[in-house]
């Protein structure tokens, strides 16, 4: 059985849709008070009203985690409004694949903005509360989760620099993982496959159509399945450590 969060605080990135949503309306159900950031604020402000309707505790702050102070101020308002930080979700990220040849740099750019400066940025303002949280906090252990994907373990013909992004993400996990684990903050790679969320909307249509082709006729996972992982890797007991899950479609081969 897992721990609840009761007495902690979670801040949850890309929270305005999809994976982020269900962890925040998860991690709230766990007991945790929720700090949801996104640019979408009115969909974070619905998100509050749900979780709140539901028992929970939640608080929507309006952020671009590409912005360094944005980030920055995020992680600020969660610690300054809700007392501490002991859970930090990096979900926030963007799918823009497609050839590498004649690609959109301004593709690349967006990818590499959110997917590893926006990750680094909340990283680096959370961990000095992670760290403290894990010495005073009701659990004596803190939780960053680090979003990826499948796509950074398999590299694939027209996922180029989604690729790049998300090994990335796994090198920096891991090297971050050996740093802090002693002090009981633990790093968390979650590698979700085909999952059914906004993220194929934001490719260029003459990608889009090859990219669902693919995925045909397969069960995709659910935004839900994807917060349940997470859900029990930041509630085990403060000895154990899920340094990495990678997680699809039953149907999908690779």
């Amino acid at each position: 059985m897992g721990e609840r969060l009761d007495g902690t605080v979670a801040l949850v990135t890309g929270a305005s849709s999809g994976i982020g949503a269900a962890t925040a309306r998860v991690l709230a159900g766990e007991g945790a008070t929720v700090v949801v950031g996104a640019r979408r604020k009115d969909r974070l402000d619905a998100l509050v009203t749900d979780i709140e309707a539901g028992g929970g505790s939640a608080l929507a702050v309006e952020c671009d985690v590409t912005d360094r102070d944005q980030a920055t101020a995020l992680v600020q308002a969660a610690v300054d409004r809700c007392g501490r930080l002991d859970t930090l979700i990096n979900n926030a990220g963007v799918m823009l694949l497609g050839p590498i040849v004649d690609a959109p740099v301004e593709e690349w750019e967006r990818m590499v903005a959110l997917n590893v400066n926006g990750l680094l940025y909340c990283a680096h303002a959370a961990l000095p509360h992670l760290l403290a949280a894990a010495e005073s906090g009701p659990r004596q252990v803190a939780d960053l989760v680090n979003i990826s994907s499948v796509a950074g373990r398999v590299a694939r013909l027209g996922s180029g620099v989604y690729n790049l992004t998300k090994h990335g993400v796994g090198a920096f996990s891991e090297s971050l993982r050996q740093e802090v684990t002693r002090r009981h903050v633990r790093v968390s790679l979650i590698e979700p496959g085909a999952t059914a969320t906004e993220l194929p909307s934001h490719v260029r249509g003459e990608v889009r159509g090859e990219m669902m082709q693919r995925f045909a006729g397969m069960e995709r996972m659910e935004a839900d399945d994807i917060a349940d992982a997470i859900a029990y890797v930041v509630t085990r007991s403060r000895r154990v450590a899920i340094n990495e899950v990678l997680i699809r479609p039953t149907e999908q081969d690779n």
